[in-house]
């Protein structure tokens, strides 16, 4: 088997992350019926380029197989801290999960977080999503709060 490398994302990478971010999505539609059909989470442009933001791939063979972002994000006023990391668009491709690769990016991203003297990192997750809720209370993470929701119809 190949190694696997992890680097920060690159402009060019970026055609490979929209096909990364639509398989996200048309993954996370079972967890949210409200998700737009043709829809995007993420700007890309901003995260590879940001100085506030920091977008690793994990490679093997030189073909994107995972991504995982951190961005740094001011707390609200009436919290202890000034500033938080917040991470998203984890995703594996479907033939190289169960690997730990979302670990070792989640590693990596926590790490540039400590680089910045942040010491908090939060990210979401849907409720129904329970192989993802694992993976990230293996790596540390509690639930901090649940967010609710009530059709009026």
């Amino acid at each position: 088997m190949a190694a696997i490398t992890f680097r920060e994302a690159t402009l060019e990478d970026k055609p490979k992350l929209l096909q990364f971010e639509q398989q996200l999505i048309a993954y996370e539609r079972q967890f949210d019926s409200v998700l737009k059909e043709d829809c995007t989470y993420y700007d890309l442009d901003y995260l590879i380029q940001s100085n506030d933001t920091k977008l690793i791939v994990a490679t093997t063979n030189n073909h994107l197989i995972a991504c995982g972002y951190a961005k740094v994000v001011k707390a609200k006023p009436y919290h202890n801290i000034d500033t938080y990391t917040y991470m998203g668009f984890m995703y594996v491709n479907p033939k190289f999960r169960g690997q730990g690769i979302i670990q070792d990016i989640i590693e990596q991203l926590k790490q540039w977080s400590i680089s910045l003297n942040i010491f908090e990192t939060r990210l979401e997750v849907y409720s129904d999503n329970e192989s993802a809720i694992k993976a990230y209370q293996k790596k540390g993470f509690k639930n901090r709060m649940i967010e609710m929701k009530m059709p009026l119809k």
